[in-house]
């Protein structure tokens, strides 16, 4: 259940990470770098959640299931 909670709240991070790179844009036109620190923050943060994802799926923490 840890697991599960930790996936939802990196996907939440990931998400606002998207919506505060879409602020940016509009309210600076894009001439800031910050939308570009938001996109390369929401980047990393896929990536870490893929190895995450992959880690507890070899270490034994995720289990697929079938419907």
């Amino acid at each position: 259940m840890l697991v599960k909670a930790l996936i939802v709240l990196v996907l939440l991070v990931i998400f606002g990470s998207m919506a505060s790179a879409l602020i940016w844009l509009i309210k600076d036109n894009g001439r800031s770098e910050r939308t570009v620190k938001a996109l390369t923050v929401r980047i990393a943060l896929s990536l870490g959640l893929f190895v995450f994802l992959m880690i507890g799926y070899a270490a034994g923490w995720i289990a697929p299931h079938s419907l």
